[in-house]
């Protein structure tokens, strides 16, 4: 793909395109005249010139200042002052930095500017006496400095869009869950192209290794917006649909006057489709941007999906540890993703990131690990554990965080914390440690409220569930000796809430 393609193709550039501004600075009227007079019908690539004028380098300050895509400006040298157009060159190329402007230098005094001089000393693009430019040196000294300003622009565009293409690709890499990505994908997608009323739609369809198949939106933008993640029921015209179906079944990018849809296979199992309705035309550099991207987003989306079905397992399979272990105690397997859930909002209302919440739910489903050491005679007995027997029940934790402290994963860090800490108290009579307020890891503060919300609503082998008005006082009554204050009023002040995510995830 050619990016920096700077062929003059006149049949394909619009006529109506905007002129090239050509600014003219002389405090001789006579000069702005000659110059409209000669210019006034050139066109350059289709485009026409505009000139502007001034009279003085501070009056061409101010234009200057209200136009930013001047592509030539003559400077005269002797205005208000004998070096007011070097002072403007200067000013133009140090304070405004702007290097991308042409600028030719005329006078009709050579001796006051000498012109070895200031063709070394001055940032510009040529120098020339007045009585030099004639009519058909002028043109060609436009045509000359007008190309020149359209190849700086298109490798300043290119540059441009290039940077923003790797800020794009490097912003979908810190997302961390698949519908996080289709609408990063989407969003950094409009940044790229600078456009702001197209309407964008993300497919994919995927084939594991027992031929199941499906299609899912990952994301949506624009008029597509609203309808969820099935495919089936996202209302997009019929032609539109046609063309993803093709993509998809004939392995190829489709594109019409009104929509790209482009296709992208990563590997065997995975397909993606992106579909980008524009409002106006893309140009050639758009159209190779936007590929390009679309090919990004294709490999990033490999890398997450994989990365989704990882942690989904991981996450699927610590919950079937979880249950094993609870169902072990007699207990429901439900309330290890209850008390999952439970963790994760709690510890997002105490204000901590969505990292941490991530990787304590996780781990949650690992508090109870230790009870797969303690006898089922124990374990099973109906009745209150006292004496010896109560000692060894008090063995689970430290058992779980001996069975967990030797990884170096981040959820079963978490899990050794959650594990071995749960059952200290906020005052300092919990055991195995004796630990008390701070000094408890956050994530078993957080456990601890989380796990007996839970097991005091639910209905277990030795009790019935209790009431709500009971939860509340009980929790009213340990507040700051068993739990920690704030987290007691941060479930009191959201109670309904957390109720609701045991009627959701009923035993």
């Amino acid at each position: 793909m050619d990016f920096l393609s700077c062929e003059e193709d006149e049949s394909q550039t619009p006529a109506d395109l905007s002129g090239w501004k050509v600014l003219v600075v002389d405090d001789d009227k006579f000069i702005h005249q000659v110059t409209k007079l000669v210019l006034s019908n050139l066109v350059i690539e289709g485009r026409h010139i505009d000139i502007l004028a001034a009279y003085s380098g501070q009056e061409a300050r101010e234009v200057i200042a209200q136009h930013d895509d001047i592509a030539l400006a003559f400077v005269d040298v002797v205005m208000e002052t004998d070096d007011a157009g070097l002072e403007l060159v200067r000013w133009i190329r140090t304070e405004l930095k702007n290097h991308i402007t042409r600028l030719i230098l005329r006078t009709g005094q050579a001796g006051s500017a000498p012109e070895e001089k200031v063709i070394r000393e001055y940032d510009i693009n040529d120098y020339k006496e007045k009585t030099e430019l004639t009519a058909s040196k002028l043109t060609t000294a436009v045509y000359a400095g007008i190309r020149s300003y359209r190849d700086i622009v298109t490798i300043k565009n290119s540059l441009d869009g290039f940077e923003r293409l790797v800020q794009a690709s490097t912003r979908i890499l810190k997302t961390h869950s698949l519908m996080d990505f289709g609408t990063a994908s989407l969003q950094q997608l409009f940044n790229l192209l600078e456009m702001e009323c197209s309407s964008l739609y993300v497919a994919h369809i995927t084939e594991d290794i027992y031929h199941d198949s499906e299609r899912t939106v990952l994301g949506a933008t624009g008029d597509y917006v609203g309808f969820g993640y099935s495919y089936e029921s996202v209302e997009i015209p019929a032609e539109y649909k046609a063309l993803i179906d093709e993509a998809f079944e004939e392995g190829c990018s489709k594109f019409t006057d009104e929509v790209f849809v482009g296709y992208y296979a990563t590997t065997d199992n995975t397909t993606s489709v992106l579909l980008v309705k524009f409002d106006q035309p893309l140009d050639k550099f758009q159209l190779n941007l936007l590929e390009i991207y679309a090919t990004n987003v294709a490999l990033i989306f490999e890398n997450v999906t994989f990365r989704d079905d990882i942690e989904s397992t991981q996450a699927e399979l610590i919950y079937i540890l979880g249950d094993a272990i609870e169902a072990r105690s007699k207990e429901t397997g439900a309330h290890v993703k209850r008390v999952a859930f439970i963790c994760f909002e709690l510890a997002q209302l105490f204000g901590c990131d969505e990292k941490f919440s991530t990787i304590l739910s996780r781990a949650a489903p690992l508090h109870d690990i230790g009870k797969i050491g303690i006898p089922e005679s124990i374990l099973h007995k109906p009745g209150k554990l006292e004496g010896e027997e109560w000692e060894i029940m008090k063995t689970h934790a430290a058992l779980g965080g001996d069975l967990l402290k030797s990884s170096r994963k981040a959820i079963a860090k978490a899990g050794e914390k959650l594990a071995r800490y749960h059952h200290e108290n906020w005052d300092g009579t919990g055991y195995p440690e004796g630990l008390a307020g701070e000094d408890i890891p956050l994530e078993a503060r957080i456990m601890a409220v989380a796990d007996v919300f839970d097991a005091l609503g639910s209905k277990r082998s030795y009790k019935s569930p209790w009431t709500e008005e009971k939860i509340i006082d009980y929790f009213k009554e340990e507040r700051g000796k068993k739990f920690q204050p704030e987290l007691v009023d941060l479930l009191l002040e959201n109670f309904e809430a957390f109720t609701l995510i045991r009627q959701l995830n009923p035993d």
